[in-house]
């Protein structure tokens, strides 16, 4: 899922060659993202365009030779003429004036170039790992070692790579790749990169190469960067395999009133290897050269009284919205003149609203995880940690706006559930960091699924050890680790490969609440009294269906409508509920006659407490309410999903709750039995701690004396 689709895209034809562009949103000040080297396309710059474009007219094109542009079959058509031409022509068509310019790499130069020789189109130029033209020698240093030939067959690098890229391109293109990004724990990003040098050939690249040696019809000298006159912000890694580090300081030195960060033990891509970073030097580049502020569409409340905290609430799945209300209660009854703001997401927020909790204005720019989640789920299948790598372009986007809101809202407090792009990016830039920070987790590792292999197996690994190096580099980050549950809660596993078990790693790194329940079943008096209160008559049987918050459920919840008829032949009073969720058409369910189908329960909790039986997916939240109630339950933890599969049912085992199936084998015959065999069942789950929320209250509370 892209964090943001464009609101136009077309071509712009230039000589007989199709460029195609694409347009977010309408503002009046525009940024232009001129693209680099044609062995990747604007999709590179997917880590910036979701945000910027909440207040700039941002546009991208693909530079000619890859993406959806044309790749022209002649040599001189890639010359460096060619390529300012293209920029230019860009901006003519779609009536660009004038513009700020991003440039990576190769688009670094030709910003230059522009902000040179056409410096009334030009406002401002930031160029991120940029290629010069002056400056000490150039790069790559390749190794041919790396490559399936021989390496005695190729006489220099130059030979070596025209020959090669038409032989076997695939593997030069991963190579250069992985070359880009040099640093640790960056698979997401070669993995992407690839993927669009794919969309390319040796051919094409090796023409973009040969038009080097025809001279532009400008100079690219010394003297070209002594004509810039616009504010220039140079970031470049101090450990650029592509471009080295001085030749951007050799052009930083000549252009005048310029600005240059390194990034230390960067590579050649910042923008996508340390987009947090990045982005937030960008910002304070525009603000203070151009007065262009960051300025959100709405601003937090102020209560200058008392505490003020940001609470974010994880949006996959509605227990986390019901815990952290939970929390929120209890903190306000040791600080009553606390003031919280949640910064959430759809479903959680109607939760909210329900509660009268007031929701952050800039919550409304959001990307929504919840449909990402979705639209990475198969038939009661999601490969969870797979889609949480591809949520990276909702994350960073996600991240940037809560950034807005901690930056301007002076909170005491941050609280973050789950909110894993918080953690991930204030680890990797502590100097992001803006107020105290509480952290909670129901888990604490991926763990691969057997059907990854290897590979899944390396790269969990590697995720895993890039948090415990975050954690361990950098332990000031969070002010307090919450687990919630009890050391016995985790999962008896390793993190990996040379990494520790987490049974001995997390219990040094982290508080234990309990399991922390939105409302406890010990609060809402006796069973009998409640299903009168709900409307539940003594003879019949309630059976509740519930999938959450997404849309994820829709399989399971036809699946279980099909055991019905089975059940209801047997059990003649049995009353079927489903609770699809507010992402599911209820008219899509087909439900048969005498089964009731609503869209959302705000007091769900109550419900499950009061029916005679549950059917669920495997989600941690709506099981434990079910075993803290005591109630009988059927849970399908969806296929690939390591932390159902692992983390959640090694818990329900400890507590004796819940009967599991799999899905893919379950037959409504199947799910029938197991239906008659729950309710039959006699025994009862082991007691859930019912004081889990105070107890994380007071943990986090600790944090505003």
């Amino acid at each position: 899922m892209r964090a943001k689709l464009p609101d136009r895209e077309g071509l712009v034809t230039r000589d007989g060659v199709n460029l195609a562009y694409e347009i977010y949103s309408d503002a009046p000040d525009t940024i232009l993202f001129i693209p680099p080297w044609s062995i990747v396309h604007s999709r590179i710059y997917k880590a910036q365009l979701p945000y910027f474009s909440e207040r700039f007219r941002c546009i991208t094109y693909d530079g000619r030779g890859n993406g959806k542009s044309d790749r022209p079959k002649d040599v001189a058509a890639y010359t460096l003429d060619n390529y300012v031409a293209d920029a230019l022509a860009v901006m003519d068509a779609l009536d660009v004036g004038q513009s700020i310019l991003v440039g990576l790499s190769f688009g670094g130069l030709l910003a230059s170039i522009l902000a040179a020789y056409h410096p009334e189109r030009v406002r401002a130029a930031i160029l991120v790992g940029t290629v010069t033209t002056i400056g000490p020698p150039q790069y790559p240093r390749f190794d041919a070692s790396h490559f399936t030939a021989k390496r005695d067959s190729y006489e220099g690098w130059d030979k070596f790579n025209h020959g090669y890229w038409l032989k076997n391109y695939p593997d030069f293109a991963e190579f250069f790749i992985r070359n880009i990004f040099n640093e640790p724990h960056s698979t997401k990003q070669i993995e992407d990169g690839i993927g669009w040098a794919v969309e390319t050939n040796g051919p094409t690249l090796l023409k973009t190469v040969a038009a080097r040696g025809i001279l532009p019809g400008f100079d690219v000298s010394e003297e070209m960067y002594r004509k810039i006159r616009c504010p220039v912000l140079l970031v470049h890694g101090d450990n650029d395999q592509i471009q080295p580090h001085g030749r951007a300081e050799a052009a930083h030195a000549e252009v005048s009133g310029s600005e240059f960060v390194t990034i230390g033990g960067g590579g050649h891509n910042p923008l996508g290897r340390y987009p947090a970073k990045a982005n937030t030097l960008i910002n304070d580049f525009i603000d203070r050269r151009l007065g262009i502020t960051a300025a959100s569409r709405g601003t937090a409340r102020r209560n200058r009284a008392g505490k003020r905290v940001l609470y974010l609430s994880s949006p996959i799945g509605l227990g986390h919205g019901r815990r952290d209300i939970a929390i929120a209660h209890e903190m306000r009854r040791l600080h009553p003149d606390l003031s919280v703001d949640w910064l959430a997401q759809d479903p959680v927020t109607r939760l909210l609203e329900a509660s009268n909790e007031h929701v952050h204005p800039l919550s409304a720019r959001l990307a929504s995880e919840t449909r990402h989640i979705e639209l990475e789920s198969g038939e009661h299948e999601l490969h969870c940690f797979q889609a949480l790598r591809r949520m990276d372009e909702v994350l960073i986007r996600n991240f940037m706006t809560f950034q807005e809101a901690v930056e301007q809202g002076a909170y005491d407090l941050v609280i973050a559930d789950e909110a894993w792009d918080i953690d991930h990016y204030w680890h990797e830039h502590p100097e992001l960091k803006k107020a105290k920070l509480a952290w909670l987790t129901d888990f604490v590792g991926y763990v691969p699924m057997p059907s990854g292999g290897e590979h899944e197996a390396f790269l969990t690994t590697d995720y895993n050890a890039e948090m415990i190096e975050h954690i361990e580099q950098h332990p000031g980050v969070r002010d307090r680790s919450i687990f919630v549950g009890t050391p016995e809660d985790i999962v008896p596993l390793s993190f990996g490969t040379d990494l520790p078990p987490m049974r001995d790693w997390i219990p040094k790194h982290f508080d234990f609440a309990g399991y922390v329940i939105g409302e406890h079943p010990q609060g809402f008096g006796s069973r009998e009294s409640l299903r009168e209160r709900l409307g539940y008559r003594d003879d019949e049987r309630i059976c509740i269906v519930t999938v959450g918050g997404s849309g994820i459920g829709a399989h399971l919840i036809r699946r279980i409508l099909q055991a019905y008829p089975i059940v209801k032949a047997k059990l003649a009073e049995l009353r079927m509920i489903v609770v699809a969720g507010p992402r599911i058409d209820a008219a899509s369910l087909a439900a048969p006659a005498g089964v009731e189908v609503r869209a959302f329960v705000a007091n769900l909790d109550r419900h499950l407490a009061a029916c005679d039986l549950a059917l669920v997916q495997g989600g941690l939240t709506t099981c434990m309410e079910l075993a803290a109630a005591g109630t009988p339950f059927v849970y399908f933890p969806l296929r690939n999903h390591f932390e159902q599969t692992f983390h959640v049912a090694h818990r329900l085992r400890r507590y004796g709750a819940g009967i599991q199936m799999d899905f893919a084998a379950s037959t409504p015959d199947m799910i029938a039995d197991a239906m008659m065999l729950a309710l039959s069942r006699s025994d009862k789950p082991k007691p859930v701690e019912a004081d889990g929320a105070r107890r994380a209250a007071r943990m986090i509370a600790e944090l505003l004396e």
